[in-house]
């Protein structure tokens, strides 16, 4: 079981970036899906999940409304889209990978809940 994060780098402010989480050796639509950012500095946070809210989406409330997440079940990727970013969006973003969860509380935002992670990709923003 592998995860990969990829798509950072070097980003303006303003800009977008789509960052993608590739599998192998398991089937992604099986698992909820998530992402974490850790800054330079800083403690790891979370930033959204899939299959993990009733099943559905999930997002910091931080950055609600400037990510998306969403999954293509063909090519077994996940994707992160962040809109107008800031320096404050510099970190390494990894994705991790664990039991779905149907309920509808915000336990998939929980970084303990994943037992698999990627290597992370570095995400800086900066004119």
């Amino acid at each position: 079981v592998q995860l990969q994060a990829s798509g950072g780098g070097l980003v303006q402010p303003g800009g977008s970036l789509r960052l993608s989480c590739a599998a192998s050796g398991f089937n992604l639509d099986d698992y909820g899906i998530a992402w974490f950012r850790q800054a330079p500095g800083k403690e790891r946070e979370a930033v959204a999940c899939i299959k993990c809210r009733g099943g559905g989406a999930d997002y910091a409330d931080p950055l609600k409304g400037r990510v998306t997440v969403s999954r293509d079940n063909v090519k077994n990727n996940v994707y992160l889209q962040i809109h107008s970013m800031t320096p404050e969006d510099t970190a390494v973003y990894f994705c991790a990978a664990g039991p779905p969860n149907y309920f509808t509380d915000s336990a998939g935002l929980r970084p303990d809940r994943y037992g698999y992670w990627g290597q992370g990709t570095l995400v800086t923003v900066s004119s």
